[in-house]
């Protein structure tokens, strides 16, 4: 099952930051379970789990070296000013195509 997770902050749920971090990086490690996993999306400050300093930046990569696409918002990651450590700029044309393409879009929040 074609499956993309779309990623919209740098961390999981609202509240305290510290625990939404770890919790966001159990699931990364996790997520490579996920039935046909073939993209993550980014956007808005989940663009920054992609650059220095991010906490899941091994997590990330892993999942790239496994063959799961990593998508960031172009636009994001100019207005924001970061250089990204794994993944390749995107667009938003790229990521509709991937959502309307896949048969499970899981959002987290």
């Amino acid at each position: 099952m074609r499956t993309l997770i779309c990623v919209s902050q740098d961390q999981m749920g609202s509240g305290d930051t510290e625990l939404g971090r770890k919790i966001l990086a159990t699931y990364l490690r996790k997520a490579v379970a996920i039935d046909g996993l073939d993209a993550i999306a980014f956007y808005n400050s989940g663009v920054r789990l992609l650059a220095d300093g991010s906490p899941v930046l091994a997590e990330l990569s892993m999942l790239a070296e496994r063959g799961v696409d990593l998508l960031p918002c172009g636009t994001c990651v100019a207005h924001l000013g970061i250089t990204l450590r794994v993944g390749a700029i995107s667009d938003m044309d790229s990521i509709v195509q991937h959502m309307s393409s896949a048969q499970k879009v899981i959002t987290l929040g």
